[in-house]
């Protein structure tokens, strides 16, 4: 896409050799049968042994064909760039319909190759995998094209994964030849790619293309951050003498235990050591040890495998998580633990299966790399995030602000709750609204009180990883009239709710019915009905309004209104004022 340049070598380990200098050498090999084609196909066929060499062949024809006379800021022929996309492609493991596509990614957009004769040429998979990842054209769209461009890959992405994969392939080579750029533009693509290609390859699974992504953004937006990383891995004495000891012990333990797994060291990525490092305001990078368990058995054999550890050394408290009970919105699993191991040095423990592995490496293309063995791999149907950001894509015609709404929908920062006996993901600093409306929009316009772990709480309160929520709609208030009871949202909400979902529909909500803003009447009736709902955990009721107006004259109100007022304001605490009117119904005197 982008015709960048390349140099990188000098990146080190996030940069590996780049393509373009295989490749260079490879086109000026005049005869020799070994040709980057050659290269591509074996790649291929070591993972799809029956995989058709001649549609690969042909797809480069013609694409070599189309950009011949094209080069890249590098001086490189163009070839080199799709070619090296279908490379990265190949070795994720994905299909031959991929990597025809990536191939041919580029012709629609930069040559006189039309998607008509794209889809004469090799049919309507490949047609719609290029018209996804083509850019509209920005001297027409102006402004707007970058954010319709993405919005289409999104909705082109709703019918075949494969477009976002890719893209992320696209973008990940673009970034590995970056050096020509001058900084500004270098700094303006790599803060492009931190805000929504990296979130996305994140969402999609794919470490195994993530973490180079990450390093090489790092490597561009923070250059001496990068290499005082790159100093402090390349001079760690005694490093790899440690973490064989520890791989050493920890097959020990589990063989004591009888649990059957591979273990390994697993270095951390630059990006992962710097954002610790920060995160914990270390003077030094913050690189833990860490290693990776993979047991050869069922997910039961994970939990035992984490005894086997624990029994080892002592696990550091607060630095266990279970991924596996409740993976993440990427269908990661995994569990993760924190023990102190040999000399008293903190190290981090990975535990998972061989499938789960497999899946926290490739992600959505865990089905194409493993068809046979990995049944239950990430697909299209589970990608539940890409749905919601369909579902409200269409209720967006600003490009820009579908732009904006995608990089807060994508941020990296998630949390876990649980609603309805449901597992549900959302941004960090959600409250009940966002979940309110995470489950339906109806309930987020109805929400009228939320209990968080059993306690009733502030609709702003931020929620928490792990918390149990639950939500109550106005229907549910038992004071509560249902033509007394306030209709739709409040405008205070947009003060304080996180979710792209919430924000739109409320939003929406205002731009319809043109709402006022909540009135006193309107508090009235929610602290009428939040008092009802919090009677209702202690399984009590009222009869009339009696008691609570002696109550309010005893609380030293002027009259009740003024009483539910301070209820809705939380002024007073729901659980306080119940567990007076109870005491003064039970006990009169």
């Amino acid at each position: 896409m982008d015709v960048d340049a390349g140099h990188g070598a000098a990146l080190g380990r996030a940069l590996p050799t780049p393509f373009t200098q295989r490749l260079r050498s490879f086109l000026s090999l005049q005869g020799d049968d070994d040709d980057p084609v050659t290269t591509l196909t074996r790649t291929h066929r070591a993972i799809h042994p029956s995989a058709d060499a001649g549609v690969l062949r042909r797809s480069y024809a013609v694409a070599e064909n189309m950009h011949r006379g094209q080069f890249r800021k590098s001086g490189d022929p163009y070839i080199t760039h799709p070619l090296a996309v279908a490379q990265i492609c190949a070795e994720l493991g994905m299909d031959t319909t991929t990597l025809v596509a990536a191939l041919l990614h580029d012709t629609v957009e930069d040559t006189s190759y039309t998607l008509e004769t794209l889809h004469s040429d090799f049919g309507a998979e490949v047609t719609h995998l290029v018209d996804g990842v083509t850019k509209f054209d920005k001297a027409f769209y102006g402004k707007a094209a970058e954010g319709e461009t993405i919005r289409k890959m999104i909705v082109a992405a709703g019918k075949d994964v494969r477009v976002l994969v890719i893209k992320v392939a696209d973008r990940l080579h673009n970034m590995r030849t970056l050096g020509a750029r001058s900084p500004a533009s270098r700094a303006r693509i790599a803060t492009a790619t931190l805000d929504v290609l990296v979130p996305l390859c994140d969402r999609l699974g794919i470490q195994a293309l993530k973490r180079d992504l990450d390093d090489v953004v790092l490597y561009h937006l923070e250059p001496d951050s990068y290499a005082r990383i790159d100093e402090h891995v390349k001079n760690r004495p005694g490093w790899n003498e440690y973490l064989a000891d520890v791989t050493a012990k920890a097959r020990t333990a589990l063989r004591r235990q009888r649990v059957s797994a591979d273990v390994q060291p697993r270095p951390r990525h630059y990006y992962s050591i710097w954002k610790d490092t920060v995160a914990g305001e270390h003077s030094i990078p913050f690189d833990l040890p860490r290693i990776a368990v993979v047991v050869d058995g069922p997910e039961t054999d994970c939990y035992a495998a984490l005894g086997a550890i624990h029994g080892q050394w002592r696990p550091v408290a607060g630095r266990f998580k279970d991924f596996i009970a409740s993976p993440k919105n990427n269908l990661y699993r995994s569990l993760h633990t924190t023990v102190t191991g040999p000399d008293g040095r903190l190290v981090e423990v990975l535990i998972r299966t061989i499938s789960m592995h497999r899946c926290a490496e490739y992600g959505v293309a865990t089905g194409y790399r493993y068809p046979k063995s990995e049944p239950d791999s990430p697909g299209q149907d589970q990608l539940t995030w890409l749905k919601r950001v369909l579902d409200w894509q269409e209720e967006t015609t600003d490009a820009s602000q579908f732009l904006a709404s995608l990089r807060c929908d994508l941020a990296e920062a998630q949390i876990t709750v649980f609603a309805k006996g449901r597992t549900m993901e959302l941004p960090a600093g959600s409250t009940p609204v966002d979940l309110a409306y995470e489950l339906s929009p109806d309930k987020g316009d109805q929400t009228l009180a939320a209990t968080i772990n059993g306690r009733l709480a502030p609709l702003s309160s931020e929620l928490r990883d792990g918390d149990v929520v639950e939500i109550f709609t106005e229907s549910e208030g038992e004071q509560v009239a249902p033509e007394q009871a306030p209709r739709g949202p409040r405008k205070e909400w947009l003060g304080f709710v996180k979710s792209t979902q919430a924000q739109m529909q409320i939003n929406r909500y205002f731009a319809e019915e043109n709402a006022p803003g909540i009135s006193i009447q309107d508090k009235v009736r929610l602290g009428r009905a939040t008092i009802g709902l919090t009677l209702r955990k202690h399984d009590r009721g009222l009869a009339s309004e009696v008691p609570l107006r002696r109550l309010a004259e005893e609380l030293g109100y002027p009259d009740l209104e003024t009483m539910l007022v301070a209820v809705t304001e939380r002024n007073l605490e729901p659980d306080q004022v119940v567990e007076q009117l109870i005491a003064l119904v039970d006990h009169p005197d």
